[in-house]
């Protein structure tokens, strides 16, 4: 009988932890495609807001043109990070590596997951790795619903200008979550879409309320915006532990 009884309880727990995880689990909001509804996006919402274009790898150069030391402090924000030396980082839409170099050297110890869709802007990171001697970034090649990171990998990750290009929010916001380690953080800077004096089209801006809605859907925690940037929002979320 004790034999029994041993096997039920068993078999509860395994249910309750089952039911646990489904309870946790993240309701995807869906999307609307809509061509009719289309400003300057791609026609698909995701509550509420219009998915811009992305901006393909022909616009490199302009990622790092001179002026963007000014206005996105890149410096500043990797500082504002609170990165130990040991951390795996996550540099989602890293482009042609203008945050990832900057991250790398905080994590001496660590590395950075250089992560983008586009092979050509990997091609250029790899170039920048063997002219400046930098082993600690590894360029991971991302699918438009996948950040292909593996789970309970990264300490952190940052979207500098990246998210509200993404075609898939919900599935790339997904993998992340499960790719941070408890406790971890996630960084998004995007323009200030409050102000209409930020000289940024309209989809490539988002409000705060706007992020923090999209975030709340997978129970991270809003813990903090930093607004030392002239036209950015730097918001921080982290995983509860």
């Amino acid at each position: 009988m004790n034999h029994l009884k041993s096997h039920i309880a068993v078999a509860l727990l395994v249910v309750s932890l089952f039911a646990t995880s489904l309870a946790v689990a993240a309701e995807f909001p869906g999307y609307i495609v809509a061509p009719e509804r289309r400003t300057t996006g791609i026609g698909k919402f995701y509550m509420g807001r219009e998915i811009s274009f992305v901006m393909g790898h022909q616009a490199a150069e302009w990622l790092n043109r001179p002026g963007r030391i000014q206005e996105e402090m890149p410096d500043e924000v990797v500082a504002n990070m609170g990165l130990e030396p040991d951390h795996v980082v996550a540099d989602i839409g890293a482009g042609s590596g203008y945050f990832s170099f900057r991250i790398a050297k905080l994590v001496p110890q660590g590395k950075v997951m250089a992560v983008d869709i586009q092979p050509e802007m990997l091609a250029l990171i790899e170039n920048q790795k063997r002219e400046d001697n930098v082993t600690n970034i590894e360029g991971v090649l991302g699918a438009v619903d996948n950040p292909n990171l593996a789970p309970n990998s990264i300490d952190a990750a940052i979207m500098v200008d990246a998210y509200h290009e993404f075609d898939h929010p919900f599935e790339m916001i997904d993998g992340i979550y499960k790719a941070l380690r408890p406790g971890g953080r996630i960084f998004f800077l995007e323009y200030r879409g409050e102000e209409a004096s930020v000289p940024i089209r309209p989809l490539h801006k988002m409000t705060e309320e706007q992020v923090v809605k999209e975030m709340s859907v997978f129970g991270l925690e809003w813990t903090d915006t930093l607004d030392f940037l002239p036209w950015q929002h730097m918001m921080i979320f982290t995983k509860v532990e």
